[in-house]
C-alpha cells in the first residue's frame, strides 16, 4: 500500500493522518451533540478537546516509543515522525484518562458523565483509525494465504494490501474494526435503555474493547513487547477486570438512582454548570479558563 495521501514536494500527507483526523473530527461532533442533551456548553467541550487531543496523541506515542526504546535511542529524530505510525492506543487512553480525571475535578464536574460521552466517540475513532494501519501495513495478522483471505469474503483491496513482501497475513486491523464497529452500535443501544446508570457506558466500554484487543492482539505479528509478554493483552486484561468491578459496582442499589438519561438527574455536572461563573462566562463569551 502507498502510506501517502498527498505529494505536494515538500509537504507530504500520510493517509494515517487523514485517518486519524476523521477520527477526531466524527467522534468529536458525536460528543457535542450528545452534550448538548444534558445542557453541557459547547465551549466546555471544545476546550476540553483542545487540551484532549493532543496530551491523548502524545500519550499515544511515548507509550509505543517507551516499548521500542532501543530503536529510538538510535534514531531520535523519528520520535516526531508520527504520521509514519507508531501510535499505541492504550498510551492514549491512560493520558486521556489522566487528563480527564484532572479536568472534571478542578471545575466539579461528575467524571463519571463525560466519560460515558466520550467512550461512545473513542470506540468509532479506534474503528475509523485502524483504517490508517493499513495503509501503513501495520497491525496485520499471521501469514495466510490468498485462498484463506478469499473464503473469508474479505474484498479485494484489502487482500491486496495484505500482500506484503510477496506474503499474505491476516487483517487482524479490519477484525479490529469490525470490532469496535459492532462495540459502537452496543454502547449506542446501551446509552438509550431506560435503567442505564451513569457510569456504566464507561465500564462496557472497558470490558468490550479489552476483550476484543485481547484476542486480536494474540493473532497480531507487530505487538509491543515487554520480556515475553504482550502488552496490549496485559493491558486488556486489566481493562477487563476494572471494567467488571465498576458494571458491579455501579449496577448496586436502586435502579432509579443515578440514571443516564434521567433528566430529571441534575447531576453535578449540570447543577454545576448551570450555577457558577463558568455558565455566566459563556453567556457573556469569556473564556472559561479565565476567572475574573
Amino acid at each position: 500500500m502507498n502510506p501517502i495521501f498527498l505529494d505536494l514536494g515538500i509537504i507530504q500527507i500520510y493517509w494515517y493522518s487523514i485517518f486519524i483526523f476523521l477520527a477526531f473530527l466524527l467522534g468529536g461532533s458525536l460528543a457535542l451533540r450528545e452534550s448538548k442533551k444534558w445542557k453541557i456548553p459547547e465551549s466546555f467541550m471544545i476546550n476540553l478537546f483542545f487540551y484532549l487531543i493532543p496530551i491523548a496523541l502524545i500519550g499515544a506515542r511515548l507509550y509505543y516509543v517507551l516499548f521500542n526504546l532501543n530503536y529510538y535511542l538510535t534514531e531520535p529524530i523519528n520520535i516526531i515522525k508520527v504520521w509514519e505510525g507508531g501510535l499505541a492506543v492504550h498510551g492514549g487512553i491512560i493520558a486521556a484518562l489522566i487528563f480527564i480525571i484532572f479536568y472534571t475535578k478542578k471545575y466539579k464536574i461528575n467524571t463519571l458523565r463525560i466519560t460515558d460521552i466520550l467512550v461512545v466517540s473513542l470506540i468509532l475513532g479506534q474503528a475509523i483509525g485502524r483504517w490508517g494501519n493499513f495503509m501503513n501495513s501495520e497491525a496485520y495478522g499471521p501469514i495466510t494465504t490468498l485462498e484463506t483471505l478469499k473464503n473469508l469474503f474479505i474484498p479485494d483491496f484489502i487482500i491486496n494490501g495484505m500482500n506484503i513482501n510477496g506474503i499474505y497475513y491476516h487483517p487482524a486491523f479490519l477484525y479490529e474494526s469490525v470490532w469496535c464497529i459492532i462495540g459502537f452500535i452496543v454502547l449506542l443501544v446501551f446509552r438509550g435503555k431506560k435503567y442505564t446508570k451513569i457510569g456504566m457506558i464507561t465500564s462496557l466500554y472497558l470490558i468490550w474493547y479489552g476483550i476484543g484487543r485481547f484476542f486480536i492482539e494474540w493473532m497480531r505479528q507487530d505487538s509491543l513487547m515487554f520480556l515475553n509478554l504482550k502488552v496490549a493483552q496485559v493491558v486488556s486484561i486489566l481493562l477487563i477486570i476494572v471494567g467488571i468491578v465498576m458494571f458491579i459496582k455501579i449496577r448496586k442499589g436502586s435502579v432509579f438512582s443515578d440514571k443516564y438519561n434521567d433528566q430529571r438527574n441534575l447531576d453535578e455536572t449540570t447543577f454545576w454548570l448551570h450555577n457558577s461563573w463558568f455558565w455566566y462566562c459563556w453567556n457573556n463569551g469569556c473564556n472559561i479558563f479565565k476567572k475574573s
